[in-house]
């Protein structure tokens, strides 16, 4: 008689994680990473919209004194670890950056001689610069090659399946949660996560609820000719335009990669239903390459344009990112409404989420604040 049975190890609970950016990919890895079998739904490809064309800034202070001081600095360090781990400084261009903030008139002439520390790459007028981050409080990534690297490896390590195709619906029922996949047929799961961005108000359960708005945001990606001259600074701008302009605050992010990164240009419009149909305003652009130029004459007419893009940020009402369960839908979770700081906020979102649906409650960053009970409770209500 045998007195030692195998033991049959208990079945993965099964998790559909619906959206392929930076939120739904970190929440995936952490979710197969602590055991779940984990379907990732994208429409189109991995990091193919706003986690693609982010300009991938980390800070660990900048949110201190907002509700979302804790996620941030909890995901500050989790971007430090995971680089370590995952050779991010190889595979994703991480790197502790200096950050200092300019003040630039299009008017005025570049200084003759230069008694400040800029780095002499910076030859344009500009003034007053002022440190605002150094590299123990601030950081890059490329936004795209890291959600891609952790999604590569949630599927080769941890047997995670990504599947191609657009979300219909979710729907509930006999114990079960489903998506609805336009195609694909429908995936069930213990539990879903919505990680949709700007896409959440296009899907009905969720825009019943809350609302994301979509914040169109402009950036290009040069490739200059001299890029070892170009150091390690992240670039926030005061900009003033000539002949009377509205004043501006563009940003400019050199990459470890061979790029260079600039945006700005942000404006509220509709999002489109593919994100393959996004197309940037050709006048932003223009403004974009001349704010770089006058910066920089490394960053002028000599200097590749790599990418002219446009993506859309999903911001929410009361400006305050949503992640969850949702009221009334037990094991239907949500996280979006990250706004500008969604390549910083994932991976700290992303352990958390896999905390909730595993374990059911989240120890690295308590997420209370952060709950879609608030909408249905009146604070932030839908308008």
């Amino acid at each position: 008689m045998d007195n030692n049975p195998q033991q049959i190890d208990p079945p993965k609970k099964k998790v559909v994680v619906c959206g392929g950016g930076v939120i739904g990919v970190c929440t995936a890895y952490f979710l197969s990473k602590k055991g779940a079998a984990v379907t990732l739904i994208e429409q189109s490809s991995i990091a193919c919209a706003a986690s693609g064309k982010a300009g991938g800034f980390l800070a660990l202070d900048w949110c201190d004194g907002s509700p979302v001081s804790s996620l941030a600095r909890a995901s500050f360090g989790l971007h430090r670890s995971l680089a370590e781990e995952l050779n991010g400084r190889e595979l994703y261009g991480y790197r502790p950056v200096n950050a200092l903030s300019l003040s630039i008139a299009e008017s005025e002439n570049p200084p003759r001689s230069r008694k400040s520390k800029l780095p002499p790459w910076i030859d344009g007028p500009a003034k007053t610069p002022k440190t605002i981050g150094t590299t123990e409080t601030t950081a890059q990534v490329h936004p795209q090659l890291f959600t891609r690297t952790l999604m590569e490896k949630a599927v080769a390590e941890y047997g995670a399946e990504v599947v191609i195709g657009k979300l219909l619906s979710v729907e509930t029922g006999g114990g079960k949660i489903s998506a609805v996949v336009e195609g694909g047929g429908v995936i069930d799961g213990d539990a879903v996560v919505l990680a949709l961005g700007p896409w959440s108000s296009k899907l009905t359960l969720l825009s019943s609820i809350i609302r994301v708005n979509g914040l169109k945001a402009h950036s290009l990606v040069l490739e200059p000719k001299e890029m070892d001259a170009i150091t390690a600074h992240a670039l926030f701008l005061s900009y003033q335009p000539a002949h009377g302009g509205q004043p501006m605050d563009p940003e400019i992010y050199p990459r470890p990669t061979g790029e260079v990164y600039v945006c700005g240009m942000s404006s509220e419009e509709e999002v489109p239903d593919d994100p393959d149909q996004i197309e940037p305003n050709p006048d932003s652009i223009r403004v974009l390459k001349r704010v770089a130029g006058t910066v920089s004459s490394h960053l002028g007419v000599e200097a590749r344009v790599k990418a002219e893009q446009a993506c859309f940020l999903p911001c929410t009402d009361d400006s305050i990112p949503v992640i969850g369960e949702i009221p009334g839908m037990a094991g239907c979770f949500v996280a979006t409404g990250h706004s500008c700081w969604g390549i910083l906020n994932g991976p700290a979102t992303g352990a958390a989420m896999a905390e909730l649906v595993m374990d059911g409650g989240s120890s690295i960053v308590d997420l209370t604040r952060f709950s879609p009970a608030r909408f249905v409770g009146g604070i932030g209500k839908r308008r």
